[in-house]
């Protein structure tokens, strides 16, 4: 009798090939490793910064997040200190920055409040914006568009359960797709993300959430995984395998051909397994990479490039090493 683990990673490692090729055949055999400006290595830093434009303050406090993930960001709180802070920003080389922040019950920013400061911003420096949007409705993607905002990623979850449990939420995911429907609608690229695990590390509606994203015109996927921060009701769960995540990146490339899709930097460290299958499944960005990783993307030839941004910045600012 057929031992059906040798069975089930055959199948996975024809998946992975398939998608890889696929990569190969659609996108070219190259690969970008980012470095955003949250994080240093090998003693180089980021050029391409977060920051909060409700400081620490989040009403949902999700459970995989608890607002830790805004505590170490750029308080930019105010539409003053958001100017003054991208000035600075450039004035030290940076590239661009990333606006985030916390929600309200409903799953909002207060960009209303931020819109005109964006579009100085923009007006004023050569600053890259990333806006991570959260729920936005007509109006408010409208607005950032006009403000001149480059690119809004948006979190992608396709199971309400998951979504109403996580996020503390009483309405669905239908929320979400409405929230890129607007964006699509107002012109402004998106950048999805898919959270693996985020069911208390279990995978439940991740590849639901591919298909409601494959329904948009999207250039850009960026897929990270669990990363069970301490503080957070998640600290104790465990992360998906890495064999779960790489199939959804596969399944995500034999989806949408033509879209970049990264490893994303919100992941739990150490895990160079992961990172070698995500190469192994054929994506074409990622961030953090370990050393495994790039000797994998240099055992398959990949032409390998080098960003100290975020990688969804859609600006090719790569260069062949990280200086």
């Amino acid at each position: 009798m057929p031992n059906r683990n040798a069975k089930t990673g055959e199948r996975l490692a024809d998946k992975l090939r398939r998608a890889r090729e696929l990569t190969w055949e659609r996108l070219g055999k190259h690969i970008t490793f980012y470095l955003p400006g949250m994080f240093t290595l090998d003693g180089i830093g980021g050029r391409y910064p977060a920051a909060s434009i409700t400081g620490a303050e989040c009403a949902l406090s999700c459970d995989h997040c608890g607002g830790k993930i805004l505590e170490p960001m750029l308080r930019t709180d105010t539409p003053k200190r958001l100017v003054k802070t991208c000035l600075s920003l450039e004035a030290k080389g940076c590239k661009g920055v990333l606006l985030s922040g916390g929600c309200d019950a409903g799953g909002k920013l207060p960009w209303e409040t931020f819109v005109d400061a964006v579009a100085e911003v923009k007006a004023r420096t050569g600053l890259i914006v990333s806006v991570h949007c959260g729920l936005v409705d007509d109006a408010q993607a409208q607005a950032l568009k006009a403000a001149g905002a480059d690119q809004a990623l948006i979190d992608v979850i396709g199971d309400d359960a998951t979504f109403q449990r996580v996020y503390h939420v009483e309405f669905g995911v239908s929320r979400i797709r409405d929230a890129m429907g607007a964006l699509a609608t107002a012109g402004l690229p998106i950048v999805p993300h898919v959270v693996c695990g985020l069911n208390y590390g279990r995978m439940t509606g991740e590849r639901t959430a591919v298909e409601m994203i494959a329904g948009f015109d999207v250039e850009q996927l960026v897929i990270v995984s669990l990363m069970n921060l301490s503080g957070t009701p998640m600290a104790k769960a465990l992360p998906p395998a890495p064999e779960e995540v790489a199939e959804l990146i596969a399944d995500a490339r034999l989806a949408m051909p033509d879209t970049r899709i990264s490893l994303g930097c919100a992941r739990k460290r150490g895990q160079s397994g992961l990172d070698v299958l995500a190469i192994d499944a054929g994506v074409d960005r990622m961030a953090l990479p370990s050393d495994e990783a790039v000797v994998r993307a240099e055992g398959y030839g990949l032409d390998i490039r080098y960003q100290t941004t975020c990688c969804s910045v859609d600006v090719d600012l790569s260069a062949p090493s990280w200086n």
